[in-house]
Formats: structure tokens, sequence, C-alpha cells
């Protein structure tokens, strides 16, 4: 490996032409041409509270919604929340009047995850860049996860006892099923001493709204966001289920749920339709090139590839060297601003930054130099919304990136995201945020 990185590095016209500057939204000409036609384009992040990251991820984005058409941004929230935000940038009737309104509904912690100034930020541009459209061209925002039962419940039986009473029969069943186990909501517990009949429940229910969605087209997508509630409340019963078990079953439950949640919005959106995708890399890095493989775990970007990849698909990851983050000490703890430490020896991050103390883009192309040197399994940061700066070496995910990704942005130096409820540095509006701070 030293000999390799010693050669590579000798060669300053070679090392130029596989490891490109990324310095602002320029830089990401190579990237957009990696991209082409592809349909799935899904971009990762080390972290879930890091402002560079979605930073970045904003301006890929706005590029390929502008240059390329996509039709919508899918990412790792809950359905009910993000479907606000949706309907706020498309600015349906009856959404809030402001962006900061919408997210200071989200309550499920982590919080910060997407009530932050970022996200605002974002979701004004997309507000704007769709205010000419008409309903059908307007690029939506949605939320691919699965753990909002409750608030899925609670959003199809008030929709369904105004628009459908004969099916909001069904659903106020289901919900009735669920109802005893609402006080122990959490991961591991929820499903526990829950009766099997629920799940016939919730099928049901589903199967009927799916045959009912034709009904509701008065209301701007709200079939749609009837569908997936429901299909939320199916999935999540079956999370639960997996929890309770204490085995890794319930990843693979809960990555499955989000790609047929995607599956559905793109079916949704038609024959043309092309979606970003925002998630974890731990999500969107194909797990077949980890150690998860090992522990029979699948992920979303192991199954987009295997799905879709005739129709395009391109996986793009990120991390960092060293600087700040966003997290809880333990979860449903406090959001606290957290030292990102250096990263170990032998890490891909040491590797990069070894390699000069710049931000970089990598595509890992066939035949390439820099594809070569990042085939053998190497450690890769992986930072949750739980973290121990002090227990590091246990963040790291053994990884052969030239197959994991196809490409991936390195920043140096990153620093924690600006939660909503805090005023960025500099009393910064995001309508005022320059790009990259």
């Amino acid at each position: 490996m030293a000999n390799m990185i010693s050669n590579f590095t000798s060669q300053p016209d070679l090392s130029n032409k596989h490891i490109r500057p990324l310095e602002n939204a320029g830089d990401l000409d190579p990237l957009l041409e990696r991209i082409g036609d592809s349909k799935y384009v899904l971009l990762g992040e080390a972290s879930h509270g890091t402002h560079e990251y979605y930073t970045w991820r904003a301006e890929i984005s706005k590029r390929l919604i502008e240059e390329k058409g996509f039709s919508f941004v899918a990412v790792e929230g809950d359905w009910p929340d993000c479907f606000k935000i949706n309907r706020w940038v498309k600015n349906f009737p009856g959404s809030e009047n402001s962006i900061k309104e919408v997210l200071q509904e989200f309550k499920r912690w982590p919080t910060w995850m997407w009530a932050n100034w970022e996200i605002a930020a974002f979701a004004k541009w997309m507000r704007k860049h769709n205010e000419n459209l008409e309903n059908p061209e307007k690029v939506g925002f949605y939320g691919l996860d699965v753990y909002s039962l409750w608030e899925s419940m609670e959003t199809i039986v008030k929709y369904l006892e105004k628009e459908d009473p004969e099916t909001a029969v069904l659903a106020r069943q289901a919900a009735d099923c669920f109802e005893p186990y609402r006080k122990n909501d959490s991961y591991v517990t929820a499903y526990r001493n829950m009766k099997p009949r629920c799940r016939n429940e919730v099928v049901q229910l589903l199967s009927e709204v799916r045959l009912q969605t034709h009904r509701y087209d008065h209301e701007s997508e709200a079939g749609l966001n009837a569908e997936l509630n429901s299909l939320v409340m199916k999935n999540a019963e079956k999370y639960y289920e997996a929890m309770a078990h204490f085995n890794s079953s319930s990843w693979n439950v809960r990555d499955s749920h989000m790609v047929e949640t995607l599956n559905t919005l793109m079916d949704y959106h038609g024959d043309a339709a092309k979606v970003i995708i925002w998630e974890h890399n731990t999500h969107i890095g194909d797990a077949r090139a980890t150690d998860m493989a090992a522990h029979g775990m699948h992920n979303v970007g192991q199954l987009v590839r295997q799905q879709h990849n005739d129709e395009g698909v391109v996986l793009v990851g990120f991390g960092s060297y060293e600087g700040s983050v966003i997290a809880g000490e333990f979860w449903g703890g406090k959001m606290t601003k957290m030292e990102l430490p250096k990263a170990i020896e032998g890490s891909v991050e040491k590797l990069l930054h070894q390699l000069g103390k710049k931000n970089k883009l990598l595509i890992f192309d066939e035949d390439s130099p820099i594809t070569e040197i990042f085939s053998s399994r190497m450690g890769h940061r992986a930072v949750g919304v739980v973290y121990d700066p002090h227990r590091e070496r246990g963040n790291y995910v053994q990884s052969i990136m030239s197959q994991r990704y196809d490409a991936f942005l390195y920043i140096d130096k990153t620093k924690g995201l600006h939660p909503l409820h805090l005023t960025p540095d500099g009393h910064l509006t995001p309508d005022t945020y320059p790009f990259g701070i």
C-alpha cells in the first residue's frame, strides 16, 4: 500500500487527473459527467451532524435538478414530517407560512438531523425553483424511513375519516390494535406482547388504500400520502418485531422499507423520474464492500444497485479528517457540539489527508490508479447520532472504497451543522449563507 501511494503521489499529472480539487460548485463537473443519464443518485454523509455534508449535498442536488431534470429528493427521514416539507416547497394550499414553522414540527430525536439551518436554506431554494412550475413538474422532498408508526397512524385516520369513511373504519381498527403499545414507543420494546392480528389489520388497510388512491386526487398528492403512511404502519410493525428479538434483521427490515418506499415514489412520478437520495454512508454505500455482508446485512445502496443498475445508479460517499460534529452522548441525550478527532492511522481519511490538506473529489473509474489504491479494505469513519469521540476506533467500517462507492467527496476539516433553534454564526439566516462556510 505504501509503495502504491508513493508511486501515485510521485506523478503530479497523474495525481491531479484522478484526485480533483473540491472548492466550489464548479468543481463538481467531473461528478456530473460521471452521473450522466443515471436515474438514481445516492448522496451519503459520514455523520448526521456535519455542516459541509449538507451543503455539498445541496449543491450537487441543485445542479442535478437544474441541469439534469431530477424529480425529487428522498431522505433518511420520517414520511409525515418530510411530507410537510414537500408541501411547503411545492407551496400547496394549507402549508405553513415559513420553512422555520415546518421544521419546528420535527419532534422526534434527533431533531437536529432535519430541523437545521442548512435544510432550511435548501428548502427555500427548492420553493423558489418550483414557484413557476405546474404541480406535476415541481421537485418534491420525501422521507423514506420507517420510524413514524404513531404519526402515520394519526395522519391516515384523520384523513380517511374526512375523505373516505368506509376505508377509515379499517384505519381505526388498525390504530386501535396498536394503541395499547404506544406508551412503549421505543425501537426495542414497542412490539413485545403485541397481538399477531395487528399485522393483518395494517396489511388489509394498505391493500384497501392502494385500491382507493384514485379517489383522493382532489387534494395534491393525497393518495400518495395515504398509501405511504399505510406502508410505514405495515413495515414499522415488522421493524419493531425484529428489534424486540435483538438481531440484525431489524436493519434489513428498515433498509428494505426505505427501498420499497423509494420504488413506490418512482412509480408515482412516472417512467421519466429521477431521484436524489440523502442518507448516511452506512445506508448508501454498497454493503457488499464492507463487513456488513459477513453479518447477513444489506442496505439501500446494495438493493438499489441490484434492482435498478440498468437504469443508472451512482453512489457518492463523504468523509473528513477532523473538525467538529453535532451528536448526543446517548440515545435521546442532549444535543452537543463535539470534537471530531483526527482520523486514525491506516484509515481512508488519514490517507487522503496525507495526500494534501485540501478538499478532494475522487471518481472511481475502471482502470484508474485511484481505483486500484482503494481496492483494498481500509477503515472508513462512520459517526452516528450517538457518538463518543474517546472511543474513536470503534467508529471505523472496513471498506473497499472503490466498490462501496462510485465517487467520494473528502473534506479535510468540517464543522457541526446549525440546529434550527440556534442562531447561526454571525446571526446569518438561510438566505445569507455563503456556499461552503
